[in-house]
């Protein structure tokens, strides 16, 4: 029987935090469960598309927005199951039996969250993600999420914008996403420039905007900024 899995990893200049990623797969290819790496680049600048070429990825190529380069990857995908990754996320040791049981369960799940930094403020806005999945459905794409691919194709997939894609496939999934035992380790780069309280405040802020109707495009225009 093939493999199940197919891994989908959008990339935008990933390279110092891709090895890591890649590396931490390397329990699901002896386990054989997956089938294939799909790396779905946005325009990379740097040593990124060398990793992926190295370590046998599919690449995949087009405009840097997440949500395009995850609808390119999945459409390149040819598992039954999809596990979407972000390449500065790093699966936990044991994943492959989480991923199993949550296959024979059959619904689609994410991963708890945790980052690579100690203290109460990531902990706080671990313990925030976390909650705002279980209770909400509503993991973001740092948590990896594990799809069959029949469920993906009946909501239509990842939608083409910029920002909010994680959240708009949850909605249209009825927010029926589980939460799996085992945390995935972010980094916390991100939060430890910006504050990890503001940085926070700003994603909440963003996801009401988005929740409210405001168009994903401006969102992450000053997202950005």
């Amino acid at each position: 029987m093939r493999a199940a899995i197919s891994v989908v990893i959008p990339t935008l200049d990933a390279e110092g935090a891709l090895p890591a990623c890649l590396s931490a797969l390397v329990e699901g290819l002896e386990a054989g469960m997956i089938r294939e790496v799909i790396v779905t680049d946005g325009g990379s600048r740097d040593a990124t598309r060398t990793i992926a070429d190295a370590a046998g990825a599919v690449l995949v190529t087009g405009p840097p927005s997440r949500g395009g380069q995850l609808r390119r990857g999945a459409a390149a995908t040819q598992g039954a199951w999809l596990l979407v990754l972000h390449a500065d996320t790093v699966l936990p040791e044991g994943w492959t039996r989480a991923a199993r049981a949550q296959m024979q369960a059959g619904g689609p799940a994410a991963f708890r969250l945790s980052f690579d930094a100690a203290g109460l403020r990531p902990a706080l806005v671990a313990g925030w993600a976390n909650l705002r999945s279980r209770v909400f459905g509503l993991p973001y794409g740092d948590q990896s999420l594990l799809i069959a691919r029949d469920t993906y194709a009946a909501t239509g997939g990842y939608p083409d914008i910029p920002l909010m894609e994680d959240v708009a496939l949850a909605r249209a999934l009825d927010r029926r996403i589980a939460l799996m035992p085992l945390a995935v380790t972010t980094a916390a780069d991100r939060y430890a420039r910006t504050g990890w309280l503001r940085r926070g405040a700003r994603n909440l802020w963003t996801l009401a905007r988005y929740l409210c109707g405001a168009d994903p495009a401006r969102l992450a225009a000053r997202y950005r900024r």
